[in-house]
């Protein structure tokens, strides 16, 4: 990933930093509690987007949440990360995934995180990055597979979203974006079995 005064570079593409950078404003209704470090989903790590890359909400109250969009960062975990945490970036995922199935969280799902290119996909969407490269097909490992499925079975459920592709696509799909990942060697059919599986395991 990369950030100019023209636009930033994420999952194999340039977005213009306009697209996704605008302001945080409050919400016109009360927000519900936070405490400060929660997650969404046990075990991830808590590792804090800065507040200029996404925007304050109270989904799904205030906006529908029904799309995954998943991402692949074009770099490791600990640079997408560390670019989360800049000001100047212009952009987060509600996640990211590294190639062991670890997980962080850098924006709460109450929240709209600047990561697809499109505001109203944002304010619609949790956003999964995966560590890696989109024209490296050894980036996606057996355990990111099976961690970020599990992660994509629990967001469904929670927001009570089909397991299809409809409902779980890929950044190349958002309308008004030119991004390629998660590229030709992420496996759809076994990461949406995997889903499913994990969906329906009580």
């Amino acid at each position: 990933m990369a950030v100019s005064r023209r636009g930033l570079l994420i999952g194999g593409g340039v977005v213009a930093i306009g697209t996704i950078g605008y302001l945080n404003a409050p919400a016109a209704r009360p927000q519900r509690p936070r405490k400060a470090g929660a997650v969404d989903y046990a075990g991830a790590d808590w590792v804090a987007a800065a507040s200029a890359n996404w925007r304050r909400a109270n989904r799904p109250d205030d906006f529908a949440v029904d799309r995954v969009v998943i991402h692949v960062v074009q770099g490791s975990y600990q640079t997408a990360l560390q670019v989360f945490q800049d000001p100047d970036h212009g952009a987060a995922a509600h996640y990211v995934v590294r190639k062991d199935g670890h997980l962080a969280q850098t924006v709460r799902e109450l929240d709209v995180a600047f990561h697809a290119g499109n505001r109203k996909y944002n304010e619609r969407s949790v956003g999964i990055e995966h560590e890696g490269f989109v024209d490296e097909a050894s980036s996606f490992t057996d355990a990111m597979y099976a961690s970020s499925a599990r992660l994509t079975a629990a967001i469904c459920a929670r927001y009570r979203m089909a397991v299809d592709r409809t409902h779980i696509i890929g950044h190349a799909e958002v309308p008004g974006t030119d991004h390629t990942d998660p590229g030709p060697h992420w496996d759809w059919d076994r990461y949406l079995r995997l889903v499913g599986a994990a969906h329906t395991t009580p």
